[in-house]
């Protein structure tokens, strides 16, 4: 193996997440690693220093993914009332406000219409829009600004951004999961795991999270959607996230990205006990560890169907694989405190540093979770606690699949109940 290869063979895997996380279209994507790897071998004679030759990768495949996007961007057409209709037409939020937001931009001028198109659905950044439309950046930024303020005018619903946080309740709420005898509905879940926010900009979410057996609350979170941001050149979000509980209040910040197929986090920052913050991206090795969800780390998958991979039997379910696996499995009647929910169960299955821990969630039809539930394998950080999760919790909720015992540890309902 000469010396391009090995050095090629150590950071073949970031280059991998980089192009991937860059390129949506997994095909394209694979192009251009292909197309990197080739650029590396021609060029490599003019690399002056070996030990630059990750960030040396990394910026080639940068200048291959910009051409990518520089190609299709010659290409692209824009009818917009088209575009606009399909964008919003997909989204989450049921079909009310979905109305009211197609109303509210038929009253724009269509220079209105085209920058919020380009800014706010295609996520350009102004100076891709002053390129694309052949018009100075403070021509762009004038636009949006004016543009933003007569949609802010014009529509008669209360903004998102201006939504104040609920106060969750002390205790658990009395709950109920029946199920229904009908197939199981698709549904677009947009949430970032576990977080139960949207990451896209003005959204907020809180919610706690409750011990059993009292069901009390041991905890809120509360996030604010920030702002965008740009990490390694991948586009996303920034969100504010505070956890709250008796003796302690903790503050982190959180990077997402929502694309057309995938909700997914970028990273993220957390303080450590002297003061010291450290940054997680999605090209750091431990990122998995914290961050990784779904195959490859590329977090859940937006359109979500039943794909039945769990088979229900009389000894529990059954799955062809217990790790890194997600689909919906059944159809159900949530019922909480007075009110009731059309919901399907999407089971979540991740391995982790602890061993292997299953998720719960019941979403309804407009892609919200009304309901999350946390199992734990039942040799889940053993050496930690030298017991089984059935010897700690033995008249907990207990759930098996492939014969493998999940002990039923916490729940997490959100503001969207409330």
């Amino acid at each position: 193996m000469n010396e391009f290869e090995e050095l090629l063979r150590q950071h073949k895997n970031v280059l991998e997440r980089f192009v991937k996380y860059k390129v949506q279209d997994q095909c394209d994507a694979e192009d251009l690693i292909q197309e990197t790897c080739l650029a590396a071998y021609m060029n490599f004679e003019t690399l002056k220093s070996r030990e630059a030759f990750k960030s040396w990768l990394i910026s080639i495949a940068n200048n291959k993914c910009k051409d990518y996007y520089h190609r299709k961007a010659e290409s692209m057409q824009i009818p917009l009332e088209e575009l606009l209709e399909g964008k919003l037409g997909i989204g989450g939020r049921g079909l009310t406000e979905i109305n009211v937001v197609r109303e509210t931009l038929s009253k724009l001028a269509v220079k209105d219409k085209q920058i919020l198109y380009l800014y706010f659905f295609e996520n350009l950044p102004q100076e891709d829009i002053s390129k694309m439309l052949d018009i100075p950046v403070g021509t762009v930024k004038s636009r949006l600004h004016y543009a933003k303020k007569n949609f802010k005018d014009n529509y008669p619903l209360t903004p998102k951004g201006e939504m104040t946080m609920k106060k969750m309740p002390k205790y658990m709420p009395k709950y109920e999961i029946r199920r229904i005898d009908s197939a199981p509905f698709s549904v677009k879940h947009e949430e970032l795991p576990g977080m139960f926010i949207v990451p896209r900009i003005g959204e907020k979410r809180s919610f706690a999270l409750y011990d059993l057996p009292d069901w009390k609350q041991d905890g809120t979170y509360q996030l604010t959607v920030k702002g965008n941001i740009v990490i390694h050149g991948v586009k996303g979000v920034e969100i504010e996230s505070e956890y709250k509980d008796e003796k302690s209040r903790e503050k982190s910040t959180i990077f997402a990205q929502l694309t057309d197929t995938h909700c997914r986090y970028l990273g993220g920052v957390h303080t450590d006990s002297t003061g010291t913050s450290h940054m997680v991206t999605f090209l750091d090795e431990s990122f998995g560890d914290t961050y990784g969800i779904g195959k490859d780390n590329c977090g859940f998958a937006v359109e979500r169907t039943c794909n039945h991979l769990f088979t229900e039997t009389e000894g529990g379910l059954t799955v062809m694989m217990t790790e890194d696996i997600s689909d919906i499995c059944g159809r159900f009647d949530v019922k909480i405190g007075e009110k009731s929910y059309d919901t399907v169960r999407i089971l979540d299955i991740q391995k982790g540093n602890l061993g292997t821990m299953l998720c719960e969630y019941y979403v309804d039809i407009s892609g919200h979770t009304v309901l999350w539930r946390r199992f734990n394998k039942d040799d889940w950080a053993y050496k930690r606690y030298q017991k089984t999760w059935t010897e700690m919790h033995p008249d907990h909720e207990k759930m098996t699949i492939n014969g493998d015992t999940y002990v039923h540890w916490y729940d997490c309902i959100t503001d969207y109940i409330l």
